[in-house]
């Protein structure tokens, strides 16, 4: 039997390696964390931390990220922006990722109906890519149309599904609401009921997409609410996930238990026990964000305490007034204050999804 890190190679994987990385995960029971990421330095944190800890991740970023990236003075309104940050975002994850030789999967996050023109824009980076280098710039996409009737969404995933599967580039779905507000998406205030997908539904998006291609995944609602919140204002169900893999395995013959790959979003919140449980049930990708953006920011809120004494004017030490403090301002020490702290957070991730040290299992 070959070890992880023998099926897939080091730096951004597309295409059959997506697929075989994925498969390895469900069949070992592993999740990959997927992190959003608004910069070089943000996404140079959760690259060291999957190098130090032995294992592939996913490298994800929201269309408000991309724009964030590529600079607020830039103007967004047909996604301009939040194109450019995209690319730019890819490219240095290319680039890096093969220093820090982990596998990465590049992917973009939720793409509502409105925000198709920033997947428009991304799809013809992929394009172009492929052109030259003979492989997309991402690994994958996703579009979240679950506000949608359906019907809707499928049909819209099954048009864009049909022009990424000659390049190979990995598909994300999600059908049912996840409840709570991302990226300028508000589902608050939503029924109970739509945060929780049904079995057939998910079929029905089982059925159309893997006639295209088998790259794909599904992020089914199971009571997911983006952001913290207090336990008992949601029920998270991760033990419907079996059920949908049941429903499919009976109306495929297939012999696989788990026949689909699965998504878990909204995780902040979760106990270790419903993160174990979406696992088994076929999860292989989680995403997470809220934790790690409060983790980056409690970064620089300790460093700030710790030196504060330091940080009042741009001159003054209380190791005496003719002594320079520099170095405590410096961007590049909080800065590393602030991704010292992710990679703590982004470790407590990996374990949670049995992710560290997964480049070595058989």
């Amino acid at each position: 039997m070959s070890r992880l890190r023998d099926i897939v190679p080091a730096g951004v994987i597309t295409g059959d390696n997506v697929l075989k990385l994925m498969t390895f995960c469900r069949d070992h029971e592993v999740a990959l964390p997927a992190f959003n990421v608004t910069s070089s330095s943000t996404a140079n944190a959760i690259l060291q931390a999957a190098r130090d800890n032995d294992s592939a991740v996913i490298i994800q970023v929201s269309q408000g990220g991309a724009a964030f990236f590529a600079g607020k003075g830039l103007k967004n309104d047909v996604q301009q922006a939040s194109i450019a940050g995209s690319v730019a975002m890819a490219h240095h994850v290319r680039l890096m990722a093969s220093h820090y030789k982990v596998p990465v999967v590049l992917h973009s996050d939720h793409c509502a109906k409105k925000l198709l023109p920033w997947f428009d824009g991304m799809l013809k980076a992929d394009e172009e890519y492929f052109k030259i280098h003979g492989e997309p710039l991402f690994s994958s996409h996703m579009l979240d149309l679950s506000e949608e009737f359906d019907e809707e969404n499928i049909s819209t995933c099954v048009a864009y599904f049909q022009r990424m599967a000659p390049l190979k580039i990995w598909l994300e779905m999600e059908i049912g609401i996840t409840g709570g507000e991302e990226d300028g998406v508000d589902n608050t205030n939503v029924k109970a009921e739509s945060l929780y997908t049904k079995p057939e539904q998910v079929y029905k998006v089982y059925e159309a997409l893997s006639a295209i291609s088998p790259m794909f995944s599904i992020a089914a609602a199971f009571g997911n609410v983006h952001g913290v919140y207090k336990a008992g204002n949601v029920v998270l169900s991760p033990h419907l996930l079996k059920g949908h893999q049941e429903f499919i395995k009976k109306q495929i013959n297939s012999p696989l238990d788990k026949p689909t790959f699965l998504v878990m979003h909204g995780g902040s919140g979760s106990t270790s026990e419903e993160i174990r449980s979406a696992v088994s049930n076929g999860v292989i990708k989680m995403n997470i964000d809220t934790d790690t953006q409060w983790a980056y920011w409690s970064g620089l809120k300790d460093y700030y305490e710790k030196k504060k004494d330091y940080l009042q004017g741009q001159v003054g030490n209380p190791e005496g007034e003719d002594k320079p403090n520099k170095k405590h301002y410096d961007p590049r020490v909080w800065l590393r204050a602030c991704e010292d702290s992710m990679m703590k957070r982004a470790l407590e991730s990996l374990q949670a999804l049995n992710a560290v040290g997964c480049l070595d299992l058989l």
